[in-house]
């Protein structure tokens, strides 16, 4: 194995280690949806599988899209049957025909594509895999003034952890920098880890994000040939309003 692949496959591990308390309170809306649409269901940009493995757990047929191997291959070892992974770059993959009921791009990652072209063909994407009548969702995050104000590259702790997969213990630290003029930012992720008293190991991720608003997610949901549903607030579907924290799209194919 390659210094790439290990390297690859840490940040994978550590990915789901990032995860580990998250509270998951989007899973209830995907599968409210996919109670309503059926399947079969698409994700994109599914990583290792967090939305994916609840999805199969009910019962439903689902397709899992990432350019990452060693994301997919923690998927495989953890997903359960009808669960069919693709390796491929979200924003060039089409399937031979549409095929899904509901498609999913969730929990920001549209700003991993970094360049508004690149976030219009994941929309594109969505809408292309719909059967007619299909819903497409997407989820964003909406950073206020003061979240911005603190990406001037100051170094966070974010958490220390024990990862139950190796028993080491995990510290991770965290700078942004945020351009005004790019909608970007820049996040580095810095994670060590060790045993007590031992020689620690670093890895480093390094992500380009472009940050988008509700209103442009719509005018990309639009030119992708969708129709919008719904623009909420929260994971309940309340409408989007002031001082909302998530923008969640809800789109429908004609």
């Amino acid at each position: 194995m390659t210094d790439a692949d290990l390297h690859a496959d840490a940040l994978a591990r550590l990915y789901d280690l990032d995860l580990a308390e998250d509270p998951g309170d989007d899973i209830g809306l995907y599968l409210a949806l996919a109670a309503r649409t059926g399947g079969p269901i698409l994700e994109l940009a599914a990583g290792t599988g967090r939305i994916v493995r609840p999805l199969a757990a009910a019962g439903y047929a689902v397709t899992a899209v990432d350019f990452d191997p060693a994301m997919l291959a923690r998927l495989t070892a953890t997903a359960l049957g009808g669960v069919t992974t693709v390796l491929a770059d979200l924003t060039t993959w089409r399937p031979p025909a549409p095929t899904y009921r509901l498609a999913i791009l969730g929990l920001n990652s549209i700003f991993l594509l970094a360049e508004r072209h690149r976030q219009r063909a994941a929309l594109e994407a969505l809408a292309a895999a719909l059967l007619p009548g299909g819903l497409a969702v997407v989820d964003i995050w909406l950073p206020d003034a003061v979240d911005l104000a603190r990406y001037d590259q100051r170094l966070l702790l974010e958490y220390v952890r024990t990862d139950p997969q190796t028993g080491r213990i995990v510290t991770k630290t965290v700078a942004a920098l945020h351009d005004a003029a790019t909608a970007t930012v820049v996040l580095s992720a810095i994670y060590e880890e060790g045993l007590p008293g031992a020689p620690a190991v670093r890895w480093i991720r390094r992500d380009v994000l472009r940050l988008i608003g509700a209103a442009e997610l719509v005018d990309l949901a639009r030119a992708a040939g969708l129709e919008v549903d719904a623009l909420a607030g929260d994971y309940g579907l309340d409408p989007l309003g002031p001082g909302s924290e998530r923008a969640i799209l809800v789109a429908r194919r004609p």
